[in-house]
């Protein structure tokens, strides 16, 4: 069984799509894709255990450090391109979504909400960086580099004149309650984002 946040991209994935998955992990969620909704696709990822599981599931994998870009592929090469858990690790996130979207017409993207109450309530009572499900390294061995919250990321898209045509929140296992919708810059954990350029 898929995490819920890669259940809710598989969801928003349309039939026979071409998609471009940066930082794909085991490659779970292509293998899915491709078995159950036809769509083609390539994942991107520097891990080599990560690298080895997308061989085995027999997904469409390239080495590659995703701060060096994406200059390799073409523009409008793919229909979605996605990137899950990974955005906070660039060097330059911001030029990474436009990355994306050159790529692809649209780009769906999920991160931890540093917003979140808990971890509010871990700095603001403990003095001390939060460590969380979502959030599970201590400061100094971290890959988060750009920590941002739910807000900061729609203000990053307005800034850049793109349209957010679908938005989610997950707390814990990545999963949507009452709560993250009404404020989910408050209780979502885990901001998930569907977005494109304006036509």
């Amino acid at each position: 069984m898929m995490r819920a946040d890669l259940e809710l991209i598989y969801r928003w994935v349309p039939e026979g799509a071409r998609v471009l998955d940066l930082a794909c992990g085991d490659g779970e969620l292509l293998d899915a894709l491709a078995r159950e909704k036809d769509v083609f696709g390539y994942g991107l990822e520097i891990a080599p255990a990560g690298i080895t599981a997308c061989l085995e599931r027999g997904v469409n994998v390239i080495e590659q450090d995703l701060d060096q870009g994406l200059a390799n592929f073409e523009n409008d090469a793919c229909d979605l391109v996605v990137m899950t858990q990974a955005l906070q690790a660039l060097r330059r996130p911001d030029l990474m979504l436009d990355e994306m979207l050159r790529v692809g017409r649209e780009a769906i993207i999920t991160f931890p909400n540093f917003a979140y109450w808990r971890h509010r309530f871990y700095l603001g009572f403990k003095g001390y960086m939060p460590v969380s499900r979502s959030l599970p390294h201590a400061w100094y061995d971290t890959p988060n580099i750009h920590l941002s919250t739910f807000n900061d990321f729609e203000k990053l898209c307005r800034d850049k004149g793109l349209v957010i045509t679908d938005r989610a929140v997950g707390t814990g296992e990545h999963k949507r309650n009452r709560a993250s919708r009404i404020w989910p810059n408050l209780f979502g954990e885990i901001a998930i984002f569907r977005v494109s350029r304006r036509r």
